[in-house]
């Protein structure tokens, strides 16, 4: 079993690693406290070939494999959360329409991310609906050769700058079967409207509103695969997410356990350095291995994704305890800098902020607790 990387997965790594220190870390508390929209640096990514990570390199994306995907993600939120979850958005609206998406979807709308710079946004939770997903209200409703949109939906990523949405709804007048459907929503469809942006705890700088659907009307080959394929479509897409969002915790908690263990060795108190008390040296022991263990965790869960072998139990143990871990590695690394922790000149302020989510979104951990167990009972 070999866990190094191979030599082109080093070289994205080292790149992705150089641009977050020089384009990202140096601009990350300006975005935050702003609460700004990072388009330069969105730009930046394209240019270099760090977005749209997801997409195939038949549709315009850099065709890049699963761990190195993962490898860039991590560095991004290792320099900014709220950067990272905007820059990845496209690929998860983006997995939709490549897990049931026609050939002709795939081209006309996985082109427009890729080829004219354009942002998607993944449209599923709502105000009553989020672990709930058979809880849904949003309908769609068949009038002559087309569909009628409505409902609302919450806590959408990029929900300001979406060229398009992909949105799961419930469509009326059909057997239960066939209740959940994929469809994608063009932005300047007539009745669409996105509201004002959430103000959050953390990822300050990724864009975040929620959408109506009032009477929209959406051309019938805008349904991503067949009729009542939508809820085992966003399933597959999230299988295919939640992996990310492990490595996305895995970035927070690499970037707060550097800071803390760079600090630990300048603070002095009592004459030495904090870094040579036995207190201090578990909490960073503990640290590294946590981090350590929930990097292999992200590892195998891409390993089977880029094998086309996904496993759900493997998904769920990675953002789970990746998301775990960097909410606790946080919570010491403010410690260990104590005061000046909790003040936002120093950068684990920030991480501790931007951590929470990491436990919440792609599934909260408590339903990744509930998805694991009944894995685990199906055996």
């Amino acid at each position: 079993m070999d866990f190094t990387l191979n030599e082109e997965q080093q070289a994205i790594k080292a790149m992705a690693r150089d641009f977050v220190n020089n384009e990202i870390m140096p601009v990350a508390r300006k975005y935050d406290e702003e609460e700004a929209f990072p388009e330069e640096v969105m730009s930046s990514l394209r240019e270099y070939g760090l977005f749209n990570l997801g997409i195939p390199e038949e549709y315009g994306g850099p065709g890049i494999d699963k761990l190195s995907h993962a490898l860039i993600i991590e560095e991004m939120a290792r320099g900014c959360a709220g950067i990272a979850t905007s820059a990845d958005a496209n690929s998860l609206s983006a997995y939709p329409i490549l897990v049931g998406g026609s050939e002709e979807l795939k081209k006309k709308y996985l082109g427009r991310l890729t080829h004219e710079g354009k942002y998607a946004a993944f449209a599923l939770t709502e105000p009553q609906a989020g672990s709930d997903v058979m809880g849904m209200t949003t309908t769609i409703e068949r009038v002559g050769d087309e569909f009628v949109l409505n409902g609302e939906k919450c806590f959408i990523t990029n929900a300001t700058h979406a060229n398009f949405f992909v949105v799961l709804a419930k469509l009326k007048g059909e057997q239960v079967s066939k209740t959940f459907n994929a469809i994608i929503v063009e932005r300047d469809s007539e009745g669409v409207n996105v509201g004002p942006k959430e103000k959050k705890l953390g990822l300050r700088s990724s864009d975040t509103a929620s959408v109506t659907f009032e009477e929209v009307r959406v051309p019938s080959q805008n349904i991503i695969g067949q009729i009542g394929d939508g809820f085992k479509i966003f399933m597959k897409a999230l299988s295919q997410a939640r992996p990310m969002a492990g490595a996305q915790a895995l970035g927070v908690a690499q970037g707060a356990y550097e800071a803390a263990l760079a600090y630990s060795k300048e603070r002095k108190q009592f004459g030495k350095a904090i870094a040579d008390f036995q207190g201090i040296q578990f909490m960073l022991a503990d640290m590294a291995m946590s981090i350590e263990a929930s990097r292999l965790l992200v590892h195998k869960a891409v390993y089977l994704l880029q094998k086309d072998t996904p496993s759900i139990t493997a998904a769920s143990f990675a953002k789970c305890f990746a998301s775990d871990t960097a909410m606790k590695v946080v919570t010491d690394a403010v410690q260990i800098f104590g005061g000046y922790g909790y003040i936002r000149e120093y950068p684990v302020e920030k991480y501790f902020r931007d951590a929470k989510i990491m436990q919440i979104y792609e599934g909260t951990n408590q339903i990744q607790r509930v998805v694991i167990a009944k894995e685990l009972l199906k055996v």
